[in-house]
């Protein structure tokens, strides 16, 4: 028997009673995209993402000024180094993108781990 997200969710929330649900209702929705992006900036790493993010931006800036000097130049080796600078700087961006999705999708995993403990604490207390 296969059920959706939408509907584990529904049978999870009739099987909470009316004290849960309250609690749960206070912690509320899991944060939209934007907010959990901007939250990696905030906490114990916050100064690691900084780094990354920055990274990135310099990353994409060396891209954009090696693309511009690939397409002035009529040198077919310097086409070439200029060519080789693009793709190192766009690996390392790419590189940087997804060590932050990464941290992003542990951030999530350890909010529903959280949420697990309150339920199962609570369940204790009973």
């Amino acid at each position: 028997m296969t059920h959706s997200s939408d509907d584990l969710d529904r049978m999870i929330n009739e099987a909470l009673d009316a004290e849960d649900r309250e609690i749960f209702g206070e912690l509320g929705e899991e944060p939209g995209y934007f907010a959990q992006a901007i939250g990696l900036f905030r906490g114990k790493l916050a100064w690691v993402m900084w780094v990354i993010y920055i990274t990135n931006i310099v990353a994409a800036g060396i891209a954009i000024w090696g693309a511009w000097n690939m397409f002035q130049t009529t040198d077919p080796v310097l086409t070439m180094r200029w060519g080789v600078l693009i793709l190192v700087a766009v690996f390392v961006g790419l590189f940087m993108k997804s060590t932050l999705g990464y941290q992003l999708l542990s951030n999530r995993v350890l909010r529903e781990i959280k949420r697990l403990e309150l339920q199962l604490a609570r369940g204790q207390a009973r």
